[in-house]
């Protein structure tokens, strides 16, 4: 992402995140039993230091000034599923009341219910958010595979977000409890990274004991991007994972696993070639996995002749009701799907991103078996 990109980029997330503080603080101001114990300089200083308490608890790790930055982020990370949902809270009490013109004698009272209800809610989400992910199996026909290789075992993991948030005890009992499904393959469906490469480089010996008789595959998601794509790369090569960028590679006789570069991320950095054609292009007749972090492009990955597609990358959401908003920008939010013959399956994420929460939405890993012949 150029410097002009990434400024613009950068500015709208801040101005965003400035807003929704803005709208919240605004709408706790007039909760009469808070309004009565917090002056509204308080308020106006408590909404301004929230408001930097994430892009400076990055920097600050960045700065390699973990001491401070780690908690830091932590609390930020935590308030910024909060304030989702006292948002989210916040404006239903708004449209029930057309702002306060309606039911005015109540509204304040029911602005302040409704930030109780969205404080509930995240309790609820951190302690969800706290639990391993659910083991979610699949069985998926796909014509072309040989018979040799029916009840193979694939496993899929997406969106773990390795970093400050996500160390090394987390990727220990992932990685165990991978091993102990004993795939015979592995895909990592990208954003193994979040934020800072460093951080995960000291968790190498743990993703190095992930394994497969066929091999563990990678792609790239958008965080790879962000972390720094060429860094990224080099890091899942040193764990040793084959690396799939816009490219495939026959992992047994008959059966091809083939991979893109972030879709989504691609867009955002301005890149206009073509990576499913790639990806795709001059395979042998053969059973066709095929890898994408976002799940985009589906239906001409369909028409390639793709027989199983894996995704990750929307969390379905992750804190409801998120997923709504999600949804609009990505239809297949997680689960299983049919496209004209081929299967895609949507991983709701491994890890977490941001808020260290999930609500209804549970993380994942995916087991599948490989079944042939048609459905």
């Amino acid at each position: 992402m150029n410097g002009r990109r990434f400024a613009i980029f950068i500015t709208v997330v801040l101005t965003v995140w400035g807003f929704m503080h803005g709208y919240v603080f605004w709408r706790l101001s007039s909760i009469p039993w808070l309004a009565a114990h917090c002056p509204r300089m308080g308020l106006v200083l408590s909404a301004l230091a929230l408001w930097l308490s994430y892009p400076l608890a990055r920097l600050l790790n960045a700065r390699n000034v973990e001491a401070v930055g780690v908690p830091l982020e932590f609390v930020a990370a935590v308030w910024m599923g909060v304030l989702f949902l006292m948002l989210a809270a916040l404006l239903v009490v708004d449209v029930v009341t057309a702002g306060g013109w309606l039911f005015s004698q109540v509204a304040p009272q029911l602005r302040g219910g409704a930030v109780l209800v969205a404080g509930l809610f995240s309790v609820v989400g951190v302690v969800q958010g706290l639990r391993p992910p659910v083991l979610r199996d699949y069985e998926v026909r796909m014509m072309g595979l040989p018979s040799e290789h029916d009840g193979l075992t694939l496993v899929a993991i997406s969106d773990l977000h390795l970093g400050i948030l996500k160390g090394e005890r987390w990727l220990t009992k992932l990685v165990g409890r991978v091993n102990d499904l004993k795939p015979d393959l592995v895909a990592v469906v990208g954003d193994l990274v979040d934020g800072n490469v460093r951080h995960v480089e000291r968790l190498l010996p743990r993703l190095k004991q992930l394994r497969s008789p066929l091999g563990v595959w990678a792609v790239t998601g958008n965080h790879e991007y962000y972390a720094g794509l060429e860094l990224s790369v080099s890091l899942l090569e040193a764990a040793g994972y084959g690396v799939l960028r816009d490219r495939w590679t026959e992992v047994a006789p008959g059966l091809i696993i083939a991979g893109v570069d972030d879709l989504t991320a691609r867009g955002q950095f301005g890149q206009s070639d073509d990576g499913l054609d790639h990806a795709l292009a001059n395979r042998p007749p053969a059973a066709t996995i095929l890898l994408s972090h976002s799940p985009l492009e589906w239906k001409r990955a369909a028409a390639a002749g793709v027989n199983l597609m894996l995704s990750g990358h929307t969390h379905a959401g992750q804190v409801w009701p998120f997923n709504f908003l999600v949804k609009l920008k990505y239809p297949l939010l997680a689960g299983r799907y049919e496209v004209n013959g081929m299967t895609l399956l949507v991983c709701r994420g491994t890890g977490t991103w941001g808020p260290p929460m999930r609500l209804w939405r549970p993380s994942e890993i995916l087991r599948i078996k490989l079944r042939t012949g048609a459905k």
